[in-house]
């Protein structure tokens, strides 16, 4: 059982050194570099907090405001990590914005699975290409869950799904879904070839199929690749594709944003029994 330790403002306005894990979550390009480099990551709010535990994700520490402690009671009793209660206005000074729900805790990362261990029995995978906008990729992860993918796979220049905002977005779907982060993308697009994967790129191209044809070939295996924001998929990853498909448009629109697009291709394709 964790004891829970009030956590008062410092007399010269400085940083409670205990405190460390949740100073300035509003500065990304800061939380992006060092969260990974200390193998921790945020899980804001209660459904959050409860998922990342449920998950199996340690906790390293709690930082609640005095009203969220009963609520949490069941959770801080299953942990040894220190919990820390600070005032609304002090947990706003640390993290750099208004706490809304008025709970945070600090998380260890787990050690990311090989691709190929990931893929071994997954029947619908995903491929995530450079996707930089963590709310985008949120989103996507939480279309996964609700949606029957088994696999994620994250280029290495995508964005990190532990980021707060993507946890957030996702409410805690990322804490579920299998993911891990290939080394070397397009090359790494032979394990999907290797475990017996279809993959088809979601893209504009004129001479695409259609997504109805797509789900109406019934892969046993298929692995989905989406792009980046905006530029859409690379050269190199239609190029490593079995397959292109598009989503018909009407109305004079070209495409969806990509979470939207991953939300239906998900569903089409969902396995049947």
């Amino acid at each position: 059982m964790a004891e829970i330790v009030t956590v008062e403002a410092t007399p010269d306005g400085s940083a409670d050194p205990r405190l460390t894990d949740y100073t300035d979550l509003t500065d990304v390009e800061l939380r992006r570099r060092r969260e990974p480099a200390e193998g921790l990551f945020i899980a804001e709010g209660e459904k959050v907090i409860r998922r990342a535990v449920a998950a199996g994700y340690e906790m390293r520490s709690m930082l609640l405001t005095a009203k969220w402690t009963d609520v949490m009671r069941d959770v801080i009793d299953g942990t040894a990590a220190p919990v820390y209660q600070v005032a609304p206005d002090l947990a706003e000074r640390v993290t750099g914005y208004h706490v809304h729900r008025g709970a945070l805790a600090s998380m260890r990362r787990k050690p990311l699975p090989p691709p190929a261990d990931l893929l071994q029995k997954a029947r619908r995978a995903v491929v995530f290409e450079d996707m930089v906008d963590h709310a985008n990729l949120g989103a996507a992860f939480r279309n996964a869950a609700a949606l029957g993918v088994d696999a994620v796979l994250l280029t290495p220049r995508c964005a990190d799904p532990l980021y707060r905002r993507a946890v957030k977005v996702s409410m805690g779907a990322v804490l579920q879904v299998p993911w891990t982060r290939l080394e070397s993308w397009p090359k790494d697009a032979h394990l999907l070839r290797e475990a017996g994967f279809v993959t088809a790129a979601l893209c504009l191209d004129e001479n695409a199929i259609t997504l109805d044809e797509l789900a109406q070939r019934r892969h046993d295996r298929l692995a989905l690749l989406f792009g980046t924001e905006g530029e859409g998929l690379t050269p190199g990853a239609l190029a490593a594709a079995d397959v292109r498909v598009s989503i018909p448009m009407d109305a004079g629109v070209d495409s969806l944003n990509v979470a939207a697009t991953s939300a239906v291709a998900f569903y089409m394709t969902r396995p049947r029994a």
